[in-house]
């Protein structure tokens, strides 16, 4: 069996869509599957080419026995609106043009942007093979939710070029059940849609000692460490909560954010106003490194903003820190409250209602009771959101569409 998958993120990027699909592939070539990737130039956040990498017009490298093909792309920066758009588009032409020499029995293209799956969908009808719309994100749904376009014209435009697409792919894999209920309810046909939710690693996150090493380094013994790990973008209300930060009066704790992104300038500076005592903030690191800065946490944070669309995202933060019994403070509501709540793998706050959030912030710290029953409620969340059974899955599906 044969995969072309279309991605316009991959490791070394370490965002979410990166490593769910570098997982997978991982799964499914232990199977025997031949899988080959398209993607750019590692760029994200900032738009800048990673060191080693050049934006060519074609290269080829093996990565763990995954083939990678990038492409050039015109490259920006994740703020924006029109050079964004000619980074999407760009993509997708030329990831459509290098896959007509592909060989495939399927074809997969992953959101966010759903441009990645123009090209699915053109080599789809050209190699006539069946095409796969993994749906990580209602874009241009979520766009609106931020601000990130203003114009409602173009929104609409999106919007109905998003709905087309779902129509035409042979199969829709929704990483969540509330993605499912949303393309039903705008007309796409139930048939089509299968779920498959993102899930944890449970090679790479297991249970460890803190590192002790680590803790000394960044002058955080003895101390309370609630962290958040991941992308700092216009979704993640981390200014709200660095403005709650400000309010915690317990010298104890303190809060450990990792990882860049559009709004990460812009939440240092308001720390710095906030002249924040209990906030360190520290540059993207590794996947591998994960774990290791996973282990000195104690609680991991998992925000966004207060919004109907976001009720239906789950993050993948929280299957990571589960697998390594780290309970999540949530401030998400929908789905991904439903999880946390029913495994009882941490406490949820409202978001953006910085009463709340503090209020529970406290609780976390406070009643070691009440903590110890998160962390054995994380034990069984990542035994059921287990990455390798998640993959299988999904192949399965991928096998039947043959």
């Amino acid at each position: 069996m044969k995969i072309l998958f279309i991605t316009d993120n991959f490791p070394p990027e370490v965002n979410a869509p990166a490593t769910r699909t570098y997982e997978h592939c991982q799964k499914w070539i232990k199977k025997g599957v031949k899988v080959t990737i398209i993607t750019c130039a590692p760029n994200f956040p900032h738009g800048q080419v990673y060191e080693g990498y050049k934006n060519k017009l074609y290269q080829k490298e093996q990565i763990d026995g995954i083939e990678v093909i990038r492409v050039w792309s015109y490259i920006a920066a994740n703020r924006g609106v029109v050079k964004r758009i000619l980074d999407y588009v760009s993509f997708a032409f030329m990831a459509f043009f290098v896959g007509l020499f592909q060989k495939a029995d399927v074809i997969i293209a992953t959101s966010p942007q759903f441009f990645t799956t123009w090209a699915a969908s053109g080599l789809s009808k050209i190699k006539r093979k069946p095409w796969v719309f993994e749906l990580r994100d209602l874009w241009p749904d979520s766009i609106r939710t931020v601000g990130a376009i203003k114009q409602g014209r173009v929104l609409d435009l999106l919007e109905k070029i998003e709905l087309s697409l779902y129509r035409d792919s042979d199969k829709v894999i929704a990483v969540t059940q509330a993605f499912k209920a949303n393309l039903i309810d705008r007309g796409i046909s139930q048939k089509k849609i299968k779920v498959v939710t993102n899930g944890s690693n449970m090679e790479l996150f297991t249970p460890r000692e803190k590192d002790q090493t680590l803790l000394r380094a960044l002058k955080l013994e003895d101390k309370f460490v609630i962290g958040y790990i991941g992308t700092h973008g216009m979704a993640h209300s981390l200014d709200f909560i660095t403005q709650s930060i400000s309010k915690i009066d317990d010298p104890n704790i303190h809060f450990l954010f990792i990882g860049d992104g559009a709004k990460k300038s812009e939440i240092v500076s308001l720390a710095s106003a906030l002249d924040l005592k209990n906030i360190t903030f520290l540059d993207p690191i590794a996947k591998e490194e994960v774990p290791r800065y996973l282990s000195i946490i104690d609680v991991s944070l998992a925000p966004l903003k207060k919004s109907d669309t976001f009720k239906t995202v789950i993050p993948s933060k929280i299957f990571e820190a589960s697998a390594m019994q780290k309970p999540t403070l949530l401030g998400v509501e929908g789905q991904a409250k439903e999880i946390i709540e029913k495994y009882n793998a941490g406490l949820c706050f409202q978001p953006e209602n910085e009463e709340d959030f503090i209020t529970k912030v406290k609780l976390m710290k406070d009643d070691k009771f009440l903590y110890k029953s998160y962390q054995e409620g994380c034990k069984q969340l990542a035994l059921d959101f287990d990455r390798e059974k998640l993959a299988n899955d999904m192949l399965e599906i991928l096998k039947n569409l043959m």
